[in-house]
């Protein structure tokens, strides 16, 4: 069976030129084109497409908005964003809406063809040129979160606790780490009050939850 595409563009002239070239794939049936936001719900609903590919920027109801209402029903499709939006906040709401893959409107055809071949097998897809953007927002909210070693405890106290929970004693700990057994033994205290742990088998599970230590 071909892949069935819902577009989804207040832009004639895209929408026409998409649709051309999507319909000289072998495997790709267009069903539809809508033009604003409220439409492509509707259509979505009616049509259940395999994939929708959804402008950013509609009119009435923004794809954003869209692409969360469209995946709130059941067996949703796939959604491609397309936007002319380079801005990391158009990226991450749209992956927060639940969007599968996010490509500049500016990209080569080829690039779509990429995306539309990843997300049907299950895989998402960043535009190259704002993949590198997103993965450094992503790290750097992923330091922040509350809770977590990274914004809890100091890099020097991290180095402590991986040391431990993989099963160096503390005098091992601090020849490893150049400096006296006292100075370890004021890390653990300031780890265990920080994360209300007490004792090193639950620092070495929280170690091991936390991503700082293997589990092996």
């Amino acid at each position: 069976m071909p892949l069935t595409i819902l577009i989804a563009d207040d832009h004639r002239l895209f929408r026409d030129g998409l649709r051309t070239l999507l319909e000289a794939q072998k495997d790709v049936s267009v069903i539809a084109e809508t033009t604003d936001g409220a439409e492509t719900v509707a259509a979505a609903a009616e049509l259940k497409p395999d994939i929708v590919l959804m402008d950013v920027s509609m009119p009435g109801l923004n794809g954003i908005e869209a692409t969360r209402r469209i995946l709130s029903a059941g067996a949703p499709p796939k959604i491609i964003m397309l936007s002319m939006h380079s801005d990391r906040r158009f990226v991450l709401e749209s992956l927060k809406a639940g969007a599968v893959a996010y490509i500049l409107k500016d990209c080569a055809f080829e690039e779509l063809l990429l995306a539309i071949k990843a997300v049907r097998g299950n895989r998402m897809y960043l535009s190259r040129l704002i993949s590198d953007s997103v993965i450094k927002d992503y790290i750097a909210i992923a330091k922040s979160v509350p809770g977590s070693a990274f914004s809890i405890l100091s890099a020097r106290e991290r180095e402590v606790l991986q040391l431990l929970a993989e099963g160096k004693t503390t005098k091992e700990t601090a020849a490893r780490l150049h400096v006296s057994v006292k100075t370890i033994e004021t890390h653990r205290k300031q780890i265990m009050d920080k994360l209300d742990i007490h004792s090193v088998a639950e620092l070495t599970k929280y170690a091991i939850r936390e991503g700082l230590t293997p589990l092996e």
